[in-house]
């Protein structure tokens, strides 16, 4: 039986990294990857404000580590819709997810640029094409 687990401290390096000269040695220190996800919910009608999220559909934001087997790490579930991922990630550091130091996540810009979060630059436009070449994923 598998179960949804936070990774191992002395976990190596993943071979999607490892083997591709792209991204080792410069991300041989990621964990996974940490994103929000909504998943529709239908609440109470007190509660529906609270639930509309920014696309104006009813749902409960969930915080998602994955890593590069595409294998869940984490889950923290049961947030209002019109919570911010940043919000949700600060709960969880306060309570059980626990990031080792010099260890880190890949993240998109709805989360704070910290130590344990790698954050792409605001208004930077990455070369796609440049990297839709010999992408091993």
């Amino acid at each position: 039986m598998k179960y949804v687990q936070l990774p191992r401290i002395d976990a190596p390096v993943h071979n999607s990294i490892l083997n591709n000269p792209k991204f080792h040695p410069f991300f041989e220190d990621t964990i996974d990857a940490i994103d929000g996800t909504h998943i529709v919910c239908a609440p109470s009608v007190e509660e529906r404000d609270a639930s509309r999220n920014r696309k104006g559909f009813m749902s409960q934001n969930c915080l998602v580590c994955c890593d590069f087997d595409m294998q869940f790490t984490y889950m923290l579930s049961g947030w209002e819709g019109s919570m911010m991922d940043a919000s949700i990630y600060h709960d969880a550091r306060l309570s059980d997810l626990a990031i080792p130091d010099g260890k880190y996540y890949l993240s998109d810009a709805g989360f704070p640029n910290c130590c344990q979060l790698l954050v792409p630059y605001h208004g930077q436009q990455y070369h796609l094409a440049e990297w839709g070449h010999g992408q091993t994923w």
